[in-house]
């Protein structure tokens, strides 16, 4: 197919869920990109943090068509190698106890709601389930997980939502206002991605570490954008040294295919029992391969790497004219500008680069092996387009 028929089918026979830009990309090499019509583009969007080793990863493609030669699924009524070498490396990367794989990250936290729940069920019986999550939050589009999302512009036309969610502010006076005796759990993103690139208070999540302990109340930190070495540790609450009791995660887990992952701490490891939670394709064995190449590779001299690139990046980008703010760590990088980021996007892909927007920002979250040539290369566009 062309560009022109594959763009005519699309609006023929897909749902009308995306409000697509006009580029039909076709393949690609790290952080280059090459439509249709051989147009190449410099990614600073990964599908959206997904593919965090770029394009045509060779290492991950190794690990990916090796177990394709294998078996391509097995149910979770076997035992699977690449799943139990990955929940290994999870866990001991993290301290986490157990892991529950799933499909994405909506289903990782529904994974997490029915775990906090099930938690506060057991030790202390009917009727505390009530979760708080914070204003301008985002945990995914499934029912539960819309409803988690602390964002009104998600809540339309879908109602009646789940019972139990309460929103509060990223401060604890309204931590301490909403949470009730039947509060179990408490779900956050350490950096609010979707919303805008916005890092939560240092001071602000260590009170919450410490409010959540006392209280027997479950930190349920939701890393789907942010984890899997973004933000140049492995896990953004790394940074501020929380201890949650439940970690989420999915986007860049596996490289570009379908995974998410739950991991339970000490609390919660013996929560969920068989017949409590369950998946048909979660944790699908070349899913997990894929998934046990990247994870290995993100190491101590990778997180330092994704670091400087992020700083390079962030202190070029606050000197180009009309830029407000930006925001972020590592690669996820917000920037406020004061032209419209949809703008700003479409004319950053017209001249040959791709960039996300949340809300009123800019978004970059390029791949963790993007050169120099190539940043600098995307630093000239976003200049030439912002400035101008």
């Amino acid at each position: 197919m062309n560009r022109d028929e594959i763009i005519e089918a699309d609006k023929t026979y897909i749902a009308s869920t995306y409000a697509r830009a006009n580029v039909v990309l076709d393949h690609g090499e790290g952080a280059t990109l090459y439509d249709k019509s051989g147009k190449t583009y410099i990614d600073c969007a990964t599908g959206i943090g997904v593919n965090c080793f770029g394009i045509n990863d060779p290492v991950w493609k190794e690990a990916v068509e090796g177990q394709i030669e294998k078996i391509q699924h097995i149910c979770n009524l076997y035992y699977s190698e690449p799943q139990a070498q990955l929940a290994s490396l999870l866990c001991s990367r993290t301290g986490a106890k157990r892991v529950f794989f799933a499909n994405s990250g909506a289903e990782a936290n529904e994974c997490a709601i029915k775990t906090a729940r099930k938690y506060s069920y057991d030790k202390y019986g009917d009727g505390r389930y009530e979760i708080i999550t914070l204003k301008d939050s985002f945990h995914g589009r499934t029912m539960a997980t819309l409803t988690a999302t602390g964002q009104d512009e998600f809540h339309k036309y879908f109602m009646p939502f789940l019972e139990g969610i309460k929103y509060a502010a990223p401060t604890m006076a309204s931590i301490r206002k909403e949470r009730t005796a039947r509060t179990c759990a408490i779900m956050i993103e350490v950096i609010q991605g979707e919303s805008g690139v916005h890092v939560l208070d240092a001071d602000f999540l260590k009170s919450l570490d410490r409010y959540c302990k006392e209280n027997d109340i479950l930190l349920i930190c939701d890393e789907v954008q942010c984890g899997n070495g973004r933000t140049g540790y492995l896990y953004a609450y790394e940074a501020f040294g929380l201890h949650p009791d439940i970690v989420t995660t999915a986007k860049a887990l596996a490289g570009g295919l379908p995974l998410g992952a739950c991991m339970m701490f000490d609390k919660c490891q013996a929560t969920l029992t068989p017949g409590d939670h369950g998946t048909t394709f979660g944790g699908n064995p070349v899913a997990c391969a894929g998934a046990v190449s990247i994870i290995s590779r993100i190491d101590r001299d990778l997180l330092l790497e994704i670091q400087g690139k992020g700083a390079y990046l962030a202190e070029n980008i606050k000197h180009i004219k009309n830029v407000l703010s930006v925001s972020g760590m590592g690669l996820m990088i917000g920037i406020e500008t004061t032209k419209p980021a949809g703008k700003v996007a479409a004319e950053c892909a017209e001249k040959g680069l791709i960039v996300l927007t949340a809300h009123t920002k800019v978004r970059l979250l390029p791949p963790f092996n993007i050169r120099k040539d190539e940043m600098d290369e995307a630093l000239k566009i976003l200049n030439e387009v912002i400035s101008a």
